[in-house]
Order: structure tokens, then C-alpha cells, then sequence
């Protein structure tokens, strides 16, 4: 990418020092962003083990995991953040983010599911909806981005808070409220994720009509020309060349050589349709007179 920050082509004053970027202003893989995301996809497997240690059901494990799930959503919401101010989105970054984010929230709500702390509709809702609509950003990538909306980021910050509570082995009215937290998050699950489906589908809608609006504004430049010609066709007084498909040559107009080459001008066209009937009269009255002399020599024979 261009137009960094010098603090982040230089390497100094950015986190991740000399590594931010490379010469050419374009960042490397190995940044303070990227080497988040890839703490973030580490912690999924270790946050598997400590939910499942001593049965999944260990208070003292269940902290540890509940530990590495706030650290991995932590990182979540600082490595898109120095990613933007510092200009170290690379394509690396675009991938593995999204990865990571859906790896560690699969994981806690396959884990809790599978200990029986939550339903398992409630994990296939909120999967469901999550890969539906990554996949949903790839099919309309080619028109346009789905650019993220406030209710995608509270249903991000719902689901976070209400799995961290179910992750503890939480009692009493704590217990309880988790339960609502959770409601909220499916709620917002679903709402936010059927918004996203009609953004996309009135993305589509726009990005097909622009595309035919382009391919028919160039198919009436190629048919019809550009400049004077163009306006030439729309006043019905196309050179003749132009009607048979053939380029105008300077100073050719409608009514043959040496007329006006602005053909699209109102006040020539009258003075050419008179030259033309004065120049057909003269034809007929020659005619004429070769006629009458003709038969009077042959009178004068007789």
C-alpha cells in the first residue's frame, strides 16, 4: 500500500519497529497487526485445552480459559486498529483476521455446546450466520464491500460478553443473567445478519445496472461516433458518408462537397434545401429548351 504515515516507512515511533514496512512503502507481513492475529489463531487450540481440561466443568480451568478467550478478543480490537492508523493492512492481514475471529468464537461455542452449557441451536445459529456472511462478502465482492455496521459491531461486543459469561463457571443471579446476554447476542445475530443480506442484495442490484449502463453508453459510441457526428444523427442530417458507414472527410456536409462541415447547424440547412431546388429548375428548363429546338429542326427538314 502507499500514503503511510513517514513514522510507519521509517520504522521508528510504529510498533513493530523496522518490520512495519518495506522500502517501497508497503508493509510486511511480519507487523504488530499480523503478529497479533497470529497470537490470536495460537490461543485457539490452548483455549480448547483449558475448557476441556478436568472434565470442562473445573472452576479453576474454566478461569484459565475464560483468560485466553478476553485475551483473543482483546487482540481483535487492536489489531484491525493499528492495521488502519499505522497502514499495515496487507493481504496476509485481510485472511487470517476473519480466521482467527471465527476460530476462536466457534471454538468456545463448540466447546460449551459440547459440555452442555449451551444449546446447540444457539451455536448453529450464530455459526451459521457468521460463515453466511463472509461467504455472502465473497459472491458480492465484484460489485462492491459490505462495509460493517454499527449493528455488526454490538453484535460482535454482545456475543463476546455473553459467551465470556457462559465460558465461567458462573452461579447464582450471575448465572442467570448470562442467559439474557445471550438472548440479546441471538437477537442481533439474526437482525444484523438479514441486513447484511439485503445490503448485498441492493449492491448486486446497483452493480449489474451500472455495468449495463456502461456496456450501452459504449456500444452507442461505437454505433453512433462522438462530437458532431453524434449530434449530426440526433437532428436527422447525417453526412452521407455516416450513413453508409463511412468517415466524414473535412468540408463534406449533407448536401455533397463544399458544403458547411457543421452540419448540426439549424441555419445552413435552409440555404442548402434552396440551392438544391434552384439547381433542379435550371436542370428542367435546359431540357426543355433542347427539346423545342430539336423539333423545330426537324420541322425545318420536313
Amino acid at each position: 500500500m502507499t500514503g503511510a504515515p513517514a513514522t510507519a516507512t521509517s520504522g521508528t515511533g510504529v510498533p513493530g519497529g523496522s518490520t512495519a514496512a518495506g522500502a517501497a512503502g508497503t508493509p510486511r507481513i511480519w507487523n504488530i497487526a499480523n503478529i497479533l492475529t497470529m497470537i490470536r489463531l495460537v490461543l485457539v487450540p490452548g483455549f480448547i485445552a483449558l475448557m476441556l481440561a478436568a472434565g470442562g466443568h473445573d472452576p479453576a480451568w474454566r478461569s484459565f480459559a475464560w483468560a485466553a478467550f478476553t485475551v483473543a478478543m482483546i487482540t481483535d480490537l487492536f489489531d484491525g486498529h493499528l492495521a488502519r492508523t499505522y497502514n499495515l493492512v496487507t493481504d496476509f492481514g485481510k485472511i487470517a483476521d476473519p480466521i482467527a475471529d471465527k476460530a476462536i468464537m466457534g471454538a468456545a461455542l463448540c466447546c460449551l455446546s459440547a459440555l452442555g452449557d449451551l444449546p446447540w441451536w444457539v451455536t448453529g445459529v450464530i455459526l451459521g450466520r457468521e460463515l453466511g456472511i463472509t461467504l455472502l462478502r465473497f459472491v458480492v465482492i465484484r460489485y462492491g464491500v459490505i462495509p460493517a455496521s454499527r449493528g455488526g459491531k454490538l453484535k460482535t461486543l454482545a456475543q463476546g460478553v455473553a459467551v465470556g459469561m457462559y465460558v465461567l463457571a458462573l452461579t447464582g443471579p450471575l448465572a442467570s443473567a448470562r442467559f439474557w446476554v445471550m438472548a440479546v447476542a441471538v437477537a442481533l445475530t439474526v437482525v444484523t445478519g438479514l441486513d447484511y443480506v439485503r445490503q448485498a442484495v441492493v449492491l448486486r442490484r446497483e452493480g449489474i445496472a451500472a455495468r449495463r449502463a456502461v456496456v450501452l453508453d459504449e456500444a452507442r459510441a461505437r454505433d453512433l461516433g462522438t462530437g458532431e457526428r453524434v449530434e449530426a444523427v440526433v437532428r436527422g442530417k447525417a453526412p452521407r458518408e455516416a450513413e453508409a458507414g463511412e468517415p466524414a472527410r473535412p468540408g463534406d456536409g449533407a448536401s455533397g462537397e463544399g458544403a458547411p462541415c457543421d452540419v448540426g447547424s439549424e441555419d445552413t440547412a435552409p440555404e442548402g434545401v434552396a440551392a438544391q431546388d434552384v439547381a433542379s429548375e435550371g436542370v428542367a428548363a435546359r431540357d426543355t429548351a433542347a427539346r423545342d429546338t430539336a423539333a423545330r429542326g426537324r420541322r425545318s427538314q420536313a
